[in-house]
């Protein structure tokens, strides 16, 4: 199945890094440049019925339930247990379908104008116990990604890592998507995000740094 052009893949530099909050106002800033925006979980764990990361994107996009996520389409796999895809996966019985996942991705990209589809923790949270993680997605079905990352001290580190995880699969970066609503301490928040901001224009010329303001 050929890639569609108009999905982005949103991760970030560890699980608690706000993926949820900088996927919903992004979805939120394309909309207002007229855009027809839907979002999708990856894959939700511990959870039950309707994706609570979900929730939180339609309520920072200011819209109602989508008939999409009725369908659920919008978060195809959901596994009771709060841990790693590939450990809610066993304790839940039953597989991550990364099949089932880009057949929802590819029917709602043709629906809407973009899609941002949010990642289960880093890139390198496993799917399963063969060695298939959650970057090897984007980078099979050649999305490029927006990187979620923050000022919490160890930030650039993680950062880092994660952008050179990006570069030596050859994954393009979309965005770097700094989440302000770590920063507790302002001196080590300013020089993180000058220093991120820095490796993006080095090595990932074209790619965005978009600031998302707090949500507190």
């Amino acid at each position: 199945m050929q890639p569609h052009d108009n999905i982005i893949f949103v991760s970030g530099i560890d699980t608690d890094a706000g993926k949820s909050y900088a996927t919903g106002w992004l979805a939120a800033q394309l909309a207002r440049q007229g855009q027809r925006v839907a979002t999708m979980k990856f894959v939700q764990t511990g959870n039950t019925g309707l994706s609570e990361d979900i929730e939180v994107h339609r309520r920072i996009m200011g819209c109602g339930t989508l008939p999409e996520d009725v369908e659920g389409l919008t978060a195809p796999e959901i596994f009771t247990y709060p841990a790693s895809p590939a450990l809610a996966a066993k304790i839940d019985g039953r597989p991550v379908d990364v099949d089932k996942i880009a057949g929802s991705m590819n029917t709602l990209a043709e629906r809407y104008d973009t899609l941002l589809v949010e990642g289960a923790g880093g890139l390198m949270v496993p799917l399963d116990y063969d060695g298939y993680l959650t970057i090897d997605f984007p980078a099979g079905n050649n999305l490029p990604v927006a990187l979620v990352s923050n000022g919490k001290l160890g930030s650039i580190n993680h950062t880092i890592l994660a952008l050179e995880a990006l570069r030596t699969r050859g994954i393009r970066l979309h965005s770097l998507l700094y989440n302000t609503y770590f920063d507790y301490d302002a001196t080590i928040a300013r020089d993180s995000l000058d220093y991120m901001t820095m490796w993006v224009e080095k090595y990932f010329p074209g790619a965005q740094v978009l600031i998302v303001p707090s949500f507190k």
